[in-house]
């Protein structure tokens, strides 16, 4: 029997995910489909109860929704309930386990892709959903000196922080600023790194076209790391480069995670090189 896979997210617009585990399972001889779910949120308790079916393998989680599946499984793995959020869903004979493939996904895109060591630098989270949590949580496992984290809601950056506060060893210093505050903007300009969670840039969707921060902020010598990877290059991405910084989108972050996904629900290893030619070919037939 054909098994199934597939994005949950509202909206999904132009995600190229589809076309990399539809590569994916080929070259692995898997006999499973990954579709496109645009879910709203009052039918996602509907969506996530659908996964028990004995045809599906589980599914990928995205914006808005990598917290609020968490009461909606059986149980979560480590990453996941250290962060809060999970952007993965397996089924288990029956049950649903949520995991974050986000936070493993981040870390080798910031070491293989960035070339940057956290180790001791000053770093900066644009924004405090799901995907902030995840890079939050990797940069605090690196042993960055100060993880510093910017947003425009109280609530959700407060219960990030205190997240990972417990988390982190002598040397790392979490702290956190509203958007656009005298310390926000001396946060960004003294970084080390600046890691773009927001959606902001991302075509397709209403900031299409925008940058999340001011080109002039971003210090020459930096590194800028954009968890949005459609377009090539990113408003962010090109920003940055122009001011004579290092700059990532996150395309191979998406790739890595997505690498992860596919082993929880096959139990086989991915072939990455495939998944990024599909990857590649998608956003350039976009």
């Amino acid at each position: 029997m054909t098994k199934r896979a597939g994005l949950i997210g509202h909206p999904l617009g132009h995600s190229i995910s589809p076309a990399i585990f539809a590569a994916a399972f080929a070259a692995g001889r898997i006999d499973a489909t990954y579709e496109p779910w645009d879910t709203e949120p009052d039918v996602l308790a509907a969506r996530i109860e659908a996964l028990r079916g004995d045809g599906f393998l589980g599914a990928s989680v995205t914006i808005p929704f990598k917290q609020a599946v968490v009461p909606l499984l059986d149980a979560t793995e480590a990453a996941a309930t250290t962060a809060g959020a999970v952007n993965t869903i397996v089924h288990e004979a029956g049950n649903l386990v949520g995991h974050n493939t986000d936070v493993a996904g981040f870390a080798r895109a910031l070491k293989e892709d960035a070339g940057f060591d956290a180790r001791g630098k000053r770093c900066v989270l644009l924004g405090s959903g799901g995907a902030a949590r995840a890079v939050g949580l990797a940069l605090v496992e690196a042993g960055a000196s100060v993880v510093y984290v910017v947003g425009r809601q109280p609530r959700k950056i407060e219960a990030l922080v205190l997240t990972l506060k417990p988390l982190t060893q002598p040397g790392t210093t979490i702290s956190w600023a509203y958007w656009g505050d005298g310390s926000f903007l001396r946060s960004v300009a003294e970084a080390d790194l600046v890691v773009n969670c927001t959606p902001v840039g991302t075509a397709g969707s209403p900031a299409a076209g925008d940058s999340p921060i001011e080109a002039t902020l971003i210090a020459a010598g930096s590194t800028v790391f954009d968890l949005v990877y459609n377009p090539t290059p990113t408003p962010l991405v090109a920003a940055a480069q122009a001011r004579g910084a290092k700059a990532v989108s996150g395309l191979g972050m998406l790739i890595y995670q997505a690498a992860e996904q596919f082993k929880l629900w096959t139990g086989k290893n991915a072939d990455v090189a495939v998944m990024l030619k599909a990857a590649k070919d998608a956003l350039a037939a976009d």
